[in-house]
């Protein structure tokens, strides 16, 4: 798709929550907004996002989709399926593993 992990999860969120502000897109991603700052830029160099200030507020940058970012979603679906038959594990223990990553992260971001 030519993303890296990291703009792929940044898309990500955007097609599940989109638009959203870099602040509340930082918070989702557990990520600074001066790490997600050059994340954006490139993607928005790429025709896949927009960066636009907040009309209430000035100081808040809302993230929307292109029309490109948001067809890079069909394609992207494709994505889990092929992850699943790759990893050779049935759903039900991905699910499992998710949750128990998910314990791990909470537990070390107290």
């Amino acid at each position: 798709m030519g993303l890296t992990h990291p703009q792929y999860l940044v898309m990500l969120a955007l097609w599940e929550r989109g638009p959203l502000s870099v602040k509340d897109l930082a918070g989702l991603l557990q990520l600074e907004p001066a790490t997600l700052s050059p994340l954006l830029k490139r993607l928005e160099a790429a025709g896949l996002v927009e960066r636009r200030r907040g009309t209430a507020d000035e100081r808040s940058l809302a993230v929307t989709l292109t029309d490109s970012g948001r067809a890079l979603r069909a394609e992207a679906e494709k994505i889990p399926a092929t992850i699943v038959e790759r990893l050779g594990m049935d759903v039900a223990e991905l699910q499992d593993l998710h949750k128990a990553l998910t314990r791990v992260i909470a537990a070390a971001t107290r």
